[in-house]
């Protein structure tokens, strides 16, 4: 097993299944590349696949680091220290008004910007699971990451012109991420040998994290010395750069690019010879929306993202109540949990693939293992940094690891769809995540109403209602979840759409 999934790279023209099928004439010029490299254990990491997997990884960075931004450049725009005025006056008086414009907007008006973004990512996820099937992906995020890299660089004259029109920005913005995050998946239909799908998920999902953390050590920085505009400038010209690379190196389909070895190519196509594409069709809906394990899994996606917008995305805002901390220092402290976070993501990964390879674990095994993990330990950690004292080393300590033990998730019931529904894995993708960001829009307006309306005991209750939400979903999950194809989702069920 382990030698045919070497013989998938760069290194190696022999696939292990392509064998069979590559012409006659080739196979000398495969013995004599045999002698010079020599078949090792694992896949090819320097594959184009996993070239593919790193130009992914690095789209969602730019995304994410377009996302987080405003979490951070939110404690330099705000005005804490004056008595609130009309919500959209300046603060006066500033020594650094110029560069940094700040506005009194209230901790309610803050809570609604900063899940604005996900209103968008909410609508995109019905059009994008339709048009998923039988668009080209290669259009669909490029174009996705375009549009969001350009609303980017609008973000600072909107906030000059009111918290409507950042709202609205932020909402269209989050309509092209949801696009391109979710269509991104499709990709690993014809992409991803099923033995690499674990760390080729984790590879690419780890630009979420790596993203973030890369905004908020760099944007203390940029708040400071050039002011909150230029941060959303420089991550948005970095994305409109990255989306020029996208349609310049990435396609649909193995079969199409122009750089991939016959050898790789014959390798992808014959470890997915047997799954059927949906060719475009929707799945049965009523089937699907009677299916007990979707679900599990979607209910589990709206615990993931609700924890994952409490901690991560409200992480400066807590560390400047708890630690009061400067826009400089909050930015290092809370890019720690992201870096923590992307490390593990990295590992998870081929940890799964292991377990699935040598027979350690089967596939349901492995699924609910991570979810459990990637659920119950941010969980712990949460009530932990709750009951916390003010000190700073516990507290980051708890934080980190709150956050990073959510790594676990990827390789649990988030790559789950494509386990019970491979046909139909991009619809799926769209609707978990439609019902996973519905979690994460809830937990950034309840947090934003619970600071406003109860400052002295506000993150008790924010990290108490997590926990009890985690805890329902991940029963749910551990007694309904399955791993097998389920019956709509099989091929004869083409007749009946």
């Amino acid at each position: 097993m382990e030698k045919s999934l070497w013989r998938g790279s760069l290194f190696c023209p022999e696939s292990g299944g392509g064998r069979r099928t590559m012409p006659r004439e080739e196979k000398p010029r495969d013995r004599q590349m045999d002698e010079q490299f020599p078949p090792k254990k694992g896949p090819g990491v320097c594959s184009l696949r996993f070239g593919l997997c790193l130009l992914v990884h690095f789209c969602n960075m730019t995304m994410m680091s377009q996302h987080v931004c405003l979490s951070l450049t939110m404690v330099a725009m705000v005005n804490v220290t004056e008595p609130r005025g009309p919500p959209n006056t300046s603060a006066e008086g500033l020594p650094d008004a110029a560069k940094n414009p700040q506005y009194n907007w209230s901790p309610k008006i803050q809570g609604v910007i900063l899940s604005s973004i996900l209103y968008g990512l909410l609508a995109a996820q019905i059009p994008t699971a339709y048009l998923s099937g039988f668009v080209s992906v290669r259009k669909m995020v490029g174009c996705s990451l375009l549009l969001c890299s350009l609303l980017s660089l609008l973000v600072p004259p909107m906030a000059a012109a009111g918290e409507a029109f950042v709202i609205a920005c932020r909402a269209l913005q989050g309509l092209s991420q949801g696009t391109a995050l979710t269509a991104q998946h499709v990709i690993w239909i014809k992409w991803a040998p099923p033995l690499e799908r674990g760390r080729m998920t984790s590879i690419s999902y780890s630009g979420n994290m790596l993203g973030p953390f890369i905004t908020l050590l760099t944007t203390g920085f940029i708040c400071q010395s050039l002011g909150w505009p230029v941060a959303f400038y420089i991550f948005g010209a970095c994305g409109c750069a990255l989306s020029l690379v996208w349609f310049a190196v990435f396609y649909d389909d193995p079969a199409e690019h122009r750089c991939i070895s016959a050898a790789e190519r014959d390798f992808i196509v014959s470890s997915l010879a047997g799954q059927v594409s949906s060719g475009g069709h929707l799945p049965p809906i009523g089937a699907m929306l009677r299916s007990l394990p979707f679900w599990a899994i979607s209910l589990a996606c709206f615990a993931f993202s609700w924890t994952l917008r409490v901690i991560f995305f409200y992480s400066p805002m807590f560390i400047r109540s708890k630690l009061n901390a400067e826009v400089q220092e909050n930015g290092l402290l809370s890019a720690l949990p992201f870096l923590f976070a992307w490390i593990l993501n990295l590992l998870v990964g081929p940890v799964a693939d292991f377990l699935l390879a040598r027979n350690i674990l089967s596939v349901i095994s492995v699924r609910k293992l991570f979810t459990t993990l990637g659920l119950l330990l941010p969980t712990v950690f949460s009530l932990c940094l709750a009951y916390a004292s003010s000190g700073i080393r516990s507290t980051m300590t708890f934080l980190v690891l709150a956050g990073a033990a959510q790594s676990f998730c990827i390789v649990g019931m988030l790559i789950n769809p494509l386990d019970i529904a491979p046909r139909y894995y991009g619809f799926l993708k769209s609707m978990t995540f439609l019902i996973g960001t519905a979690g994460g829009v809830t937990s950034s307006t309840v947090a934003g109403i619970i600071l406003d309306q109860d400052p002295e005991s506000s993150w008790f209750k924010i990290f108490f209602l997590m926990a009890a939400v985690n805890m329902m979903s991940l029963i749910l999950y551990l007694i309904f979840a399955k791993a097998e194809i389920q019956d709509w989702a099989k091929e004869r069920q083409l007749t009946r759409l």
